[in-house]
């Protein structure tokens, strides 16, 4: 009964739930080395202004939590008042970051700072009021993001929710820039563990074309299995969005900016060959997209961990782009790297449950009618 959930009201409730475990993981990235200070824990919060700042730093805090404001006033009851929206809100996000910046002093790459906490409820307010004049047109029932939701995605309730949820973060992860296009599901860097295979150019290039190959075809059926309608317009522009991502991630976070770093020889064919193999599994029967979609997210989280590692992106600045180590851009790109490396095991028990409960779905419809 999961996924009978059927209002399209929880789905800012569920989008305000997943973005929040998101600050959790950005706050407290690398979530290692805890240790006790000795030193009282709030006294960050009467610290003077700090002499030396980052002024990309605060804006970054700011912006990280308009989302947060954004996505909660929609969330919260309609019979309250504005007043009420924005103080609950406000203070909801105020606590967040209270709580994150306290646990910042026991983690030993972390600063505790007065001024995040100010920057991080600045952004909420901002956001709040955004949510105020423009929540309720983009994810009130019948209106917006709610009535495209309705039109497109095939499930309502919590499946539908999820299904969105899912395709939202993967088109974020796509921002991380030195990985291969559409790749997810790496376990070695996060476990530690050596590529089982030596490198060699050949052997590289094969496994980056099956490897970009079996994600694109993943990706764009899993798109196709949550899509109520048959056309393939819908997954083209997911798939055009993905790669807008990595040009915009490779643009702004590889110093100097390299927009086509990601794209070397075995993406290539493996984009073209993932076209292909998509064109056609566009045309079976959705059941058959059902069980490729998981066979190939299982083939390219295989492919990613067997894979020789890269000297594309080990580069030293005088030899190539290397990524930005200041500000908050070492924890978003960890935190990219993070739900990258979960969201294609998430999507496969997402589509496992999904491919159950539309069978009981049917058999029951079936007793119904005989």
């Amino acid at each position: 009964m999961l996924f009978d959930v059927s209002s399209s009201r929880s789905f800012p409730r569920h989008l305000a739930l997943v973005y929040v475990a998101l600050l959790i993981c950005a706050s407290l990235y690398p979530m290692k080395g805890w240790r006790e200070t000795g030193l009282p824990i709030f006294d960050f919060l009467v610290a003077p202004w700090p002499k030396y700042f980052e002024f990309g730093e605060i804006v970054i805090n700011l912006i990280g939590y308009v989302p947060l404001g954004l996505v909660v006033v929609p969330a919260l009851p309609r019979r309250w008042t504005w007043k009420k929206k924005i103080a609950v809100t406000v203070s909801f996000a105020v606590l967040l970051s209270l709580c994150m910046e306290t646990t910042q002093n026991f983690l030993p790459t972390r600063v505790a700072s007065n001024v995040d906490l100010s920057a991080n409820s600045l952004g909420a307010l901002l956001g709040a009021l955004i949510g105020l004049l423009w929540g309720q047109a983009i994810f009130a029932p019948g209106r917006g993001l709610a009535r495209w939701r309705e039109r497109t995605i095939a499930d309502g309730g919590l499946a539908g929710d999820a299904a969105l949820i899912l395709i939202i973060l993967w088109v974020f992860v796509q921002l991380t820039p030195d990985q291969l296009l559409f790749a997810g599901g790496e376990l070695r860097r996060p476990l530690d563990i050596a590529p089982p295979l030596s490198f060699d150019p050949g052997r590289l290039i094969a496994f980056e074309t099956a490897q970009t190959a079996s994600m694109m075809l993943a990706i764009g059926l899993f798109a196709r299995c949550t899509l109520r309608t048959s056309g393939s317009v819908l997954v083209v522009a997911l798939l055009a969005l993905g790669i807008g991502a990595r040009l915009i991630g490779s643009a702004c976070f590889f110093v100097p900016s390299s927009p086509l770093a990601w794209l070397t020889p075995g993406v290539q064919y493996g984009f073209f060959t993932g076209a292909v193999l998509l064109f056609i599994a566009l045309r079976l029967p959705r059941v058959a997209q059902h069980a490729l979609a998981g066979a190939s997210l299982l083939m390219a989280c295989v492919l990613i961990n067997m894979m020789p590692e890269s000297p594309y992106f080990l580069r030293s600045v005088s030899d190539g782009p290397v990524i930005i180590r200041r500000a908050n851009y070492p924890n978003f790109y960890a935190l990219c790297r993070l739900i990258a490396a979960i969201w294609p095991f998430v999507a496969l028990a997402y589509l496992s449950a999904l491919g159950l409960w539309r069978g009981e779905r049917l058999a029951n419809e079936h007793s119904v009618t005989t």
